[in-house]
């Protein structure tokens, strides 16, 4: 059996417990896990972008508040959620120590204006590049960086299922 049809078959809570490492939010898992079995990682992945676009905003904010601030590490989340935080912000933390700063500094001034911290997808991203998206970002109004933040989530838990189902 593969990694996914292994999934597709697990009780409810173990199944949960995955996907929660994937997505922070409860709703998104318990509605991922409940509308099983899928046909295929493809299909799984659809139904995934389908809920997390069906869902309230507080449930976008519960997922948000499951990740490390960029450059930062991760703490009280799963071992799993740690370990493909730190896989997916690699490029992010071998960056320059000065650009470094300037995301903490420019962290906490998006978490100031915007009540959430700043969500990007990291992956293969340079600390240089996530301080351009960052300083691009920081000026949005809250209304339309909550957006983009939902759709960099969209991307970070499409990528993490890919990796749950396909070890």
């Amino acid at each position: 059996m593969t990694a996914f049809a292994d999934w597709n078959g697990l009780g409810s809570e173990e199944a949960f417990v995955k996907v929660l490492a994937c997505c922070g939010s409860r709703a998104f898992a318990t509605r991922l896990v409940a509308s099983r079995p899928y046909a295929g990682i493809d299909a799984a992945i659809a139904a995934a972008d389908d809920i997390w676009w069906s869902l309230t905003e507080a449930d976008w904010l519960e997922a948000f508040a499951c990740h490390p601030r960029i450059g930062e590490q991760t703490s009280g989340a799963s071992r799993q959620f740690t370990t493909w935080s730190k896989q997916e912000q690699s490029d992010v933390c071998n960056g320059d120590a000065s650009v470094l700063d300037q995301i903490a500094k420019k962290n906490r001034a998006y978490e100031q204006r915007h009540g959430f911290i700043y969500i990007v997808c990291a992956s293969g991203r340079s600390a240089g590049e996530l301080l351009t998206i960052l300083e691009d970002r920081l000026n949005n109004p809250t209304t339309v960086e909550i957006n983009n933040a939902a759709e960099q989530q969209r991307q970070i838990t499409s990528l993490r299922l890919r990796k749950l189902f396909t070890p």
